[in-house]
């Protein structure tokens, strides 16, 4: 396992006991290099990691700081290392199409507030697409960005991938995804856009994006009809 993998493993374990407390700022780079005899190169991969992870993030000129949410997410079920989108994921189907079933800028509840680590007065946008696979109805999309983070959504973007305008147009860079990932009845939505009979199970993934600073830029939900969607989890291990 690389060094830098370990020594993020530690510090990981150190914020989920408490030894290094919530919103409060782990030693400087200088003295963590010190205690795990490295480099402060490796030092600060290992604080990268972490802040793709959403446990912590850096502020210029202050430190590195455990975040609020920090426990919540070292419990979700997957960390991913790099989220792309559903559109570069299906790349290779045929077709690839949004419905816009709404889309509104409004300010954050007590959930998205906590998710997205912004206050109640910082608008966000609300989307709630349903994505066809090969003119077939494939999944509904629920997402709020915050609107200071990724500015500039429009109707004619969401009507072709939102990442794609993330990444070209606004020149930002994705990191990890946490996940949770369950299973629930249908919802009114589903039954109309899916085409869900009232006992068929829908897969939800409920997920939090993060750039690759530890900004969160996403909170969603996508919903699957159980025959449409499965997910796929690869587990890479450094020997």
């Amino acid at each position: 396992m690389a060094k830098y993998i370990k020594i993020a493993e530690e510090i990981r374990e150190r914020i989920v006991t408490g030894v290094y407390p919530v919103d409060k700022a782990l030693p400087d780079q200088i003295n963590l290099a010190k205690e795990f005899q490295t480099s402060r190169v490796t030092v600060k991969k290992s604080l990268e990691l972490l802040a793709v992870e959403g446990l912590v993030y850096s502020k210029q000129g202050s430190g590195t700081y455990v975040r609020k949410n920090a426990l919540q997410m070292s419990k979700l079920d997957n960390q991913l290392d790099e989220y792309v989108g559903v559109a570069h994921q299906l790349a290779d189907r045929s077709s690839i199409a949004s419905q816009i079933l709404k889309f509104d800028v409004r300010f954050p509840n007590e959930l998205e507030c906590e998710k997205l680590l912004i206050d109640k007065t910082q608008p966000v946008y609300d989307i709630v697409r349903l994505r066809f696979v090969d003119d077939e109805p494939f999944l509904i999309e629920h997402t709020v960005m915050p609107v200071h983070v990724i500015p500039g959504i429009s109707e004619e973007i969401l009507t072709k991938s939102i990442y794609e305008y993330i990444k070209g147009e606004l020149g930002l860079k994705f990191g990890g995804a946490n996940r949770h990932i369950r299973a629930d009845k249908p919802n009114e939505l589903d039954r109309m856009y899916l085409e869900c009979e009232i006992a068929d199970p829908v897969l939800e993934i409920d997920q939090v994006v993060y750039l690759t600073n530890g900004v969160p830029f996403e909170y969603s939900q996508s919903r699957h009809r159980y025959d449409k969607g499965d997910v796929l989890v690869v587990n890479i291990k450094s020997v």
